[in-house]
C-alpha cells in the first residue's frame, strides 16, 4: 500500500540530498518519478532542486493553484521538496493520491519558520502523513537542531518579519531549542 511520507528537519540537514537520492534509486529500478519544488524557491533557479553538496536537478514546480490530482497520473513515486509551502488542500490531494491511486508520495520540508511558527503545509503533513521521519541535524552548540533562525547580512538574528523569505546558509541557521530561545 502506498503512503504519504513527511520527512522534515531544520535547515541544512540534507533534505534535498536525500530526495535526489530517492529519485535516483527509483530510476535505477526502471521506475518513473515526478519531482516538484515550490515555485517561490528561486535560490538556485526556478524549478531546480539543489543540494548544498552539489547535486542538482531541474524539476517541475508547484504553485498555490497546482492540483496534484490533475497533474499526476500513475508513476513510481512523487517527490516534493520545500513541502512546507504546500497548501492544506495540496497536502490533502497528495494524501488522496497515495491512498486511492497507489502512488507513494514523499515530501521533504521544514516544520516551522524562524519565529517557531508552523507552516500551514507542514501542519497538514504532520496530520495526514502515514509516515513521519525527522532528519537529524546539529546546532552550533552540538545539540540536536530542531529550529531555524533568520539572520541579516551581518549575522545578527532577525526576530520579526514575513514567514517566507527565501535564502540559504547566508540567511538562516539551524539551532537547538535552547539556542533558539537564548540566542
Amino acid at each position: 500500500m502506498a503512503k504519504l511520507y513527511f520527512r522534515y528537519s531544520a535547515m541544512n540537514a540534507g533534505k534535498s540530498t536525500a530526495l535526489l537520492q530517492v529519485a535516483h534509486n527509483y530510476e535505477e529500478q526502471g521506475q518513473s518519478v515526478r519531482l516538484f519544488t515550490a515555485a517561490i524557491d528561486d535560490r538556485y533557479g526556478v524549478g531546480r532542486i539543489t543540494s548544498r553538496l552539489g547535486p542538482q536537478r531541474d524539476v517541475e514546480i508547484f504553485q498555490r493553484d497546482t492540483n496534484f490530482l490533475e497533474a499526476v497520473d500513475k508513476v513510481g513515486c512523487v517527490l516534493v521538496d520545500e513541502a512546507q509551502f504546500l497548501t492544506p488542500a495540496q497536502v490533502q490531494q497528495l494524501h488522496r493520491l497515495a491512498q486511492t491511486r497507489g502512488v507513494p508520495v514523499i515530501c521533504y520540508g521544514l516544520r516551522t519558520d524562524f519565529r517557531g511558527e508552523p507552516f500551514p503545509g507542514s501542519i497538514y503533513l504532520l496530520g495526514l502523513a502515514d509516515d513521519i521521519e525527522e532528519i537529524k541535524n546539529i546546532c552550533s552548540c552540538g545539540k540536536k537542531a530542531t529550529m531555524n533562525i533568520r539572520v541579516d547580512p551581518n549575522g545578527e538574528r532577525i526576530r520579526e518579519g514575513e514567514q517566507v523569505s527565501i535564502g540559504g546558509n547566508e540567511s538562516y541557521r539551524q539551532a537547538c531549542g535552547r539556542c533558539f530561545y537564548q540566542g
